[in-house]
């Protein structure tokens, strides 16, 4: 093992831990993880930073995890769209597979499909009529080809029976980008997380049709599912997890895992997440090892009968 590199649970950590997030200020990631990096610091005694790093459709701040020391004081906190990049992006400069290791899933959350004021599609059943009046005419934004905004949109569309433009984010920051987007009317409708809309629901520049799990989410109880505003086992959420690059000692990694489940039960964080939609997911390492194989292999099952081509 180089020089430098902890190998036992009892050598890790020492300095600094760093987290790095793909889509920038007051995004889902940022807030999880700064509420579980809170946490992991007061255990540790060690500092523990959120650190945005914006771009490429999210893939910025994981290029620059792959090739950061494996050592486990650079960690990825990212979405499903991790999951997703390997069928959907092409040239990437990491596998998304092999290059990492799943560390600890963090949260699952209902996202919300939201509109422009200015569209005047007050539910989710005006949007789908108008979207079949002028089939492909609407259009929707993502945050990025295969992120989790765009493939989940695409599952509504489908199931919804409607056909749409896609207008994916190509600014630094895709999830202010996207939601800007929406609000000046550079598109109709988009499908984002909570925690990054609720400002822009509560003046009422987006209006939140509905919320995108099977149940309602805690943080916005007066808005509908889209199952039951009319798409009938609509059920689509995002879901948060820490990834270390791929030849992390495995005593870091477990010991990472097992920290991270600690700080998820506790009470203060678990209010932190459940505030702001979270829902904490518990689940061991190699349990979550496995389900990101799986989300990676469902997402499939969106892709081709949508028709999305790898970007």
């Amino acid at each position: 093992m180089r020089a430098g590199i902890p190998t036992a649970k009892a050598d890790y950590p020492t300095k600094l831990v760093r987290m790095i997030e793909p889509f920038g200020p007051g995004s889902g990631p940022e807030v999880v993880a700064t509420a579980v990096g809170r946490k992991l610091a007061e255990m540790w005694g060690q500092p523990v930073t959120v650190e945005n790093h914006p771009g490429a459709g999210s893939t910025a701040a994981a290029a620059m995890v792959a090739t950061s020391p494996a050592d486990g004081y650079t960690l990825l906190v990212h979405t499903n769209a991790h999951a997703y990049s390997a069928a959907l992006v092409t040239n990437l400069p990491y596998d998304p597979l092999t290059d990492f290791v799943p560390v600890a899933a963090l949260t699952t959350q209902s996202y919300v499909l939201v509109a422009a004021e200015s569209t005047g599609f007050a539910t989710v059943g005006a949007l789908i009529a108008a979207a079949r009046a002028k089939p492909g005419q609407l259009r929707f934004g993502s945050t990025g080809v295969g992120t989790g905004t765009h493939l989940g949109i695409e599952k509504f569309n489908l199931a919804a029976g409607i056909t749409a433009t896609h207008v994916p984010a190509r600014g630094s920051d895709a999830i202010a980008d996207t939601i800007l987007n929406t609000i000046a009317g550079r598109t109709d409708y988009a499908l984002l997380p909570i925690p990054t809309t609720l400002p822009h629901i509560r003046t009422g520049s987006l209006l939140p049709l509905g919320v995108s799990s099977a149940r309602r989410s805690s943080a916005l109880p007066d808005v509908p599912t889209v199952a039951e505003a009319g798409v009938p086992g609509f059920d689509f959420q995002i879901w948060y997890g820490i990834w270390a690059p791929a030849a992390t000692p495995a005593g870091v990694v477990q010991k990472l895992a097992e920290d991270i489940a600690r700080a998820l039960s506790d009470p203060a964080v678990r209010a932190s997440l459940v505030k702001h939609g979270g829902q904490p997911m518990s689940m061991s390492q190699p349990d979550f090892a496995r389900f990101v194989l799986g989300e990676s292999e469902s997402a499939a099952r969106i892709i081709q009968p949508a028709g999305i081509r790898p970007q």
